[in-house]
């Protein structure tokens, strides 16, 4: 019978040739397995359950989301050794919750941009500077607009074309004039502090290649502290705010201008790559403006019916 830490090597390699991302799951399980070595060599419920609830003062809801990554795994691994104990679906379930998204200013956005240019290093500046204007202008998700490559920049037509989304399916996102400036100025940049790229994508990192999730997330929350906005008294924000942010002024802009956002509405759904306008829905009852907005349009076609 193979080890556990090469069945769950084998699983996680299989899961990735089905197009998963699994990025809790490359450190969870060998986290598990290691831990299953110390308290016995089978998976069993209790294990997974002590497993899963580390640390103790985490979230309700990552505790499920531990427990499901091995419950996913016992499943696979049961197949081989009948031992293996499958921990119930009810057991931690997760509950889901939408967190109240921080809506930046013109001024708080222009202030990341700032201090990212004044990063140190020449190529992380102008990478890190480009990628937050980038997500501010578009609404991108971080994921997709770390995902660009080289080819993914049409200049002709002034589009995006965005492969890497979170479902699989690639769509063209069509951008201003002064976003497709900023990313050829970057390209320049980019070419002559890094003229030997070890990778196609579009923004690079000080190595040359793709730019990680971890290191851009570690350096907006630096940047955050440098601005003051890093939550103090109240929730930090994130950087998948840049993206509510975008979707929300579009939709208060529509509003203001008269514009039917219900028929409108598809198509910001499909511009930001939702699944149906229902995801997009959301952002209408995630913020106070936007619900006002839409009640003085309710309130003045009532009056025209009457």
């Amino acid at each position: 019978m193979k080890s556990l830490a090469m069945a769950a090597r084998e699983y996680l390699a299989l899961r990735r040739t089905l197009g998963f991302k699994l990025r809790h799951e490359t450190w969870w399980l060998p986290d598990f397995v290691e831990y299953l070595r110390s308290h016995g060599s089978v998976i069993t419920t209790a294990l997974a359950l002590r497993w899963a609830q580390q640390p103790p003062d985490a979230d309700p809801n990552w505790w499920a989301k531990k427990l499901a990554a091995i419950r996913r795994f016992a499943r696979h691994h049961h197949v081989s050794d009948p031992r293996t104990e499958i921990p119930p679906p009810d057991l931690l379930p997760y509950q889901r919750h939408r967190l109240t998204p921080h809506l930046y200013t013109d001024d708080e956005v222009t202030a990341l941009l700032q201090e990212a240019r004044r990063l140190r290093n020449p190529l992380k500046s102008a990478t890190y500077t480009t990628l937050l204007g980038l997500l501010a202008a578009t609404g991108l998700r971080v994921s997709e607009a770390i995902g660009l490559d080289q080819d993914d920049i049409d200049y002709h037509q002034s589009l995006l074309i965005v492969s890497r989304s979170k479902f699989g399916k690639s769509r063209h996102v069509p951008i201003h004039d002064s976003t497709l400036r900023a990313l050829h100025d970057y390209a320049r940049v980019r070419d002559r502090l890094c003229p030997r790229r070890r990778s196609r994508s579009f923004f690079v990192s000080r190595a040359g290649t793709r730019v990680l999730h971890q290191n851009f997330h570690h350096a907006f929350l630096r940047l955050l502290r440098l601005c003051a906005l890093d939550g103090q008294g109240g929730r930090r924000p994130r950087l998948h705010d840049l993206r509510h942010t975008f979707a929300v002024k579009t939709l208060r802009d529509w509003y203001r201008a008269g514009i039917d956002v219900e028929q409108r509405l598809p198509w910001l759904s499909t511009y930001l790559g939702h699944v149906s306008p229902t995801s997009t829905y959301w952002y209408l009852t995630a913020t106070p403006e936007l619900l006002a907005l839409a009640a003085q349009r309710l309130e003045r076609s009532w009056k025209v019916q009457s």
